[in-house]
């Protein structure tokens, strides 16, 4: 076989790619600050991509894709590189995907997380939403948030929920307990409500994806602890609504009641790619529950966060508009990325427009 997974592990360390796809018919194909590129090569074979597969997965995780159609584990490469791996049929031959876990944590700085974010470290008790699609950076995020705690509270022990396992916390100041779904526990919702008997101050949920999990999390969010979970919504009122969908209609309201008091706050974010050099930057929107976005919470009118938001600055909000507007005017995102990722492109290129034409008049003074 031409390739070998250890020479595709490298060149991904190497390239400082996020992605490697392993797929029958054509060659491995990895992404590089965004986009995809196959590895010059001939294509693999449906015996080199199970060779491969082979190489990195446990006889434990073979059996799950025989008889779940896909396995998810996370694998070190020596002390280069940690990987998440998804393994799956597709078409009845072995595929895989595996996603570079970067090796150090970045600072908040490092990720431009505004600074408010740091005060939610603190609280004693409540929930924070990391929202965002796949591959925004919320595990990064979270990991970054999570060592500052680490280092800097000598008096919580965390407990993180997590399907896999994707930073390892070594203990700082802090306890910190890692466990792993399908490896330590069964489900999210059962590592929840263990967890209340564990003894924790906070508790990181790797992903709030069914009715049990997000029910465990405002109750452990209620009882005093606090609470970090991420979602797929993009926007601080998708994600209330989201979170309120997931249950029957007859407990929505009894819900929006407890979230309007538990939630501490949502950070939504998104990667895009640089224009000014190679690589990505991430973008943000911070909500902080305020008494008046609590009564929206409480009375179905999510549709009017938005604009507390844009009035919240006081409060270390921002909105997802207003930061692709700073990131283009400090010359790193074109245009194209502020309109097709803002929530209202009305406003948005009203705002462009305004910022062209002020640059234009400054131009022809000089």
């Amino acid at each position: 076989m031409a390739y070998s997974m250890s020479d595709l592990l490298q060149l991904m360390v190497s390239e400082g790619s996020s992605d490697l796809h392993i797929r029958n018919g054509i060659p491995p194909a990895i992404r590089v600050h965004g986009t995809l590129h196959k590895v010059e090569g001939p294509p693999l074979s449906a015996d080199d991509c199970e060779e491969l597969m082979r190489s990195i997965s446990s006889e434990d995780h073979i059996q799950q894709v025989r008889e779940n159609g896909g396995a998810d584990f996370a694998f070190a490469f020596g002390d280069a590189a940690r990987f998440r791996v998804s393994v799956f049929k597709e078409r009845g031959d072995f595929a895989m995907v595996l996603r570079q876990i970067p090796s150090t944590l970045l600072t908040m700085e490092q990720i431009g997380i505004p600074p408010s974010v740091k005060e939610l470290l603190y609280k004693p008790r409540g929930l924070v939403l990391v929202t965002g699609p796949t591959g925004s950076g919320k595990s990064t995020t979270l990991a970054s948030l999570l060592n500052i705690m680490n280092m800097e509270r000598d008096d919580v022990h965390m407990i993180t929920v997590e399907d896999p396992i994707e930073y390892y916390h070594t203990h700082k100041n802090s306890v910190i307990t890692q466990r792993e779904v399908h490896v330590d526990v069964p489900s999210f919702a059962e590592a929840l409500r263990r967890a209340l008997r564990q003894d924790p101050d906070v508790i990181l949920v790797g992903e709030m994806r069914d009715l049990e999990t997000i029910e465990a999390a405002i109750t452990a969010a209620e009882t005093g602890h606090l609470v970090f979970g991420t979602l797929h919504t993009t926007g601080a009122a998708k994600t209330i609504d989201r979170l309120v969908n997931a249950f029957p209609t007859n407990q929505q309201e009894m819900i929006r009641i407890q979230l309007s008091t538990v939630l501490q706050a949502v950070i939504s974010q998104l990667l895009l790619p640089r224009s000014d050099k190679p690589g990505r930057v991430a973008v943000f929107e911070i909500m902080v529950n305020t008494p008046s976005i609590s009564a929206l919470i409480r009375d179905n009118k999510t549709f009017r966060i938005n604009s507390d938001i844009q009035t919240g600055a006081k409060y270390g909000m921002v909105t997802l508009d207003g930061y692709l507007i700073e990131k283009y005017e400090q010359g790193i995102i074109d245009e194209e990325q502020v309109i097709t990722k803002s929530q209202d492109p009305t406003t948005v290129l009203a705002k462009l427009q305004e910022i062209q034409e002020a640059r234009a008049a400054a131009e022809a003074q000089h």
